[in-house]
């Protein structure tokens, strides 16, 4: 019985003094908590919510770049060549973002997501006028590890020297979007704000909503939450949404362009091989621009409408300065 009775009372003493160790281990970290926030600046932990994403001002020779050639790479290269190179839009040092669409488990001839060759054109561009960092993502509707590797685009970054990563649920934070938004408190990838360069770069496709998906609908791609509830009066979020993002350059594949059956497609009796590349800095004319491609006046659309309307850009392709190239 005394033997019994001395477990007894040694097993609580282990247990009182591993609780004390504990509860002093997370006082500790609390009080440590601060520290790291003061060594860690920009923390997630710190970030309730995102602020909008603030663009350089930049200066082109031309408002919009189409360039037609064989090759995607080399019309992009092009293009982006056209309005002054990449290094009117990246400097020494800067982190890149390049957004192309890799929503869908498709191979390139399908046109569902961005062609591989124009996003590893991008990617070298951008290191080759000093870029530290060069980032590529894309919140897929489709597996990611399957539409990443489908699409080439994983293959062709990576081999640019990008840094290709799949979105993590962690870094989506709450927009600081306008009181009364569409779009307020929405959940927005904060990669796609914390980088000194913004690159979109949409492929040109049939969507059974709005018509046509192009770059401003892509900007999708960053946001978190149930973007199926994003549909719902999409003309106003879409706009919205570029407004918050600001991308620096746009860049629309339209080497192939889907016809029928978007966003998804699936058919290549859909596709049309244009071998077209658009580049500019105000997405409203380059998506107004690519509408054309289809046959469609951009004042049809939607988000195009209200873009403009937000004073986002112009959709007046014919007072607009466009170069048209044939490589």
């Amino acid at each position: 019985m005394m033997n019994m009775a001395r477990t007894i009372r040694e097993t609580i003493a282990r247990r009182l003094s591993r609780r004390h160790f504990l509860r002093g281990l997370a006082v500790t970290a609390m009080g440590a908590l601060p520290l790291v926030r003061a060594l860690i600046p920009g923390a997630l932990a710190q970030e309730r919510t995102l602020p909008p994403r603030r663009r350089r001002k930049i200066e082109t020779p031309f408002d919009l770049a189409v360039v037609k050639g064989e090759s995607p790479g080399a019309i992009t290269r092009r293009a982006v060549q056209a309005l002054g190179g990449m290094g009117r839009f990246v400097k020494k040092g800067d982190t890149v973002v390049i957004k192309p669409n890799i929503g869908w488990n498709r191979a390139p001839e399908y046109a569902a997501t961005t062609n591989p060759e124009v996003v590893a054109a991008l990617v070298r561009l951008c290191f080759e006028a000093g870029a530290a960092r060069v980032k590529v993502f894309d919140h897929t509707c489709n597996d990611a590890a399957m539409s990443y590797a489908r699409s080439g685009i994983s293959v062709a970054a990576k081999a640019a020297g990008a840094s290709v990563s799949y979105v993590s649920g962690a870094r989506f934070i709450p927009g600081a979007f306008p009181k009364g938004s569409e779009m307020a408190s929405w959940p927005v990838y904060r990669d796609a704000v914390h980088c000194d360069c913004f690159i979109n770069v949409p492929v040109a496709k049939h969507h059974g909503l709005t018509k046509l998906t192009l770059s401003m609908k892509n900007l999708m791609g960053v946001c978190g939450g149930n973007r199926g509830v994003m549909h719902w009066n999409i003309d106003a979020k879409l706009s919205e949404l570029t407004d918050f993002i600001s991308p620096d350059l746009t860049v629309i594949d339209a080497y192939r362009i889907l016809l029928n059956r978007g966003p998804s497609g699936g058919n290549l009796r859909d596709v049309k091989t244009t071998k077209t590349v658009i580049a500019g800095t105000d997405p409203v004319l380059a998506d107004s621009y690519a509408a054309t491609l289809f046959g469609i006046r951009p004042g049809d659309i939607g988000h195009i409408r209200a873009a403009e309307g937000r004073g986002l850009g112009t959709t007046d392709i014919a007072r607009s300065r466009i170069t048209r190239i044939a490589v």
